[in-house]
């Protein structure tokens, strides 16, 4: 496994059972980390993956309800969910990543961490979320612009 998919698998881990059993995500990420150690660099990825996709969740899911409504969020899976989080976080968000990079990443994991449907499944409803990508990323914009001023 290439080693930004070791970190991106990482933060996945984290995010699910964070998602799964609600323990603190500090604890996942320095358990997972000493069970798989990481350069500081990939661990310093994993945790902007954690730390970046959790205040967002809520956000990032209407947003996939929005723009893939063929896919009910309630009837994708905890993990499935989890990778379209990162895979979203990164191409819009965090937009280090380039678009097909994140695509092909999320379609790894499905593969490593989902069932046989779930690689087909993810690049399709990232494909749809790509078509609206400037946008998506113009909305998440403003929600952290807004919440900072709250903030302040």
């Amino acid at each position: 496994m290439k080693s930004r998919t070791r970190a991106r698998s990482i933060a996945l881990q984290v995010l699910y059972e964070t998602d799964m059993a609600n323990h603190p995500p500090t604890d996942i990420l320095k358990l997972r980390l000493e069970d798989a150690p990481l350069s500081d660099d990939l661990a310093e990825f994993a945790r902007q993956i954690v730390f970046g996709v959790l205040p967002l969740t809520q956000d990032l899911d209407q947003l996939i309800a929005k723009y893939a409504p063929e896919w009910p969020l309630d009837q994708i899976t905890t993990i499935d969910r989890n990778i379209l989080r990162i895979a979203f976080w990164e191409f819009a968000v965090f937009r280090e990543t380039p678009v097909k990079v994140a695509i092909n990443e999320a379609v790894e994991l499905a593969k490593l961490y989902g069932s046989d449907s779930a690689p087909r499944f993810i690049n399709g409803v990232l494909g749809t979320l790509v078509e609206h990508e400037s946008e998506i990323h113009q909305i998440i914009k403003n929600r952290i612009a807004r919440e900072a001023r709250l903030e302040s």
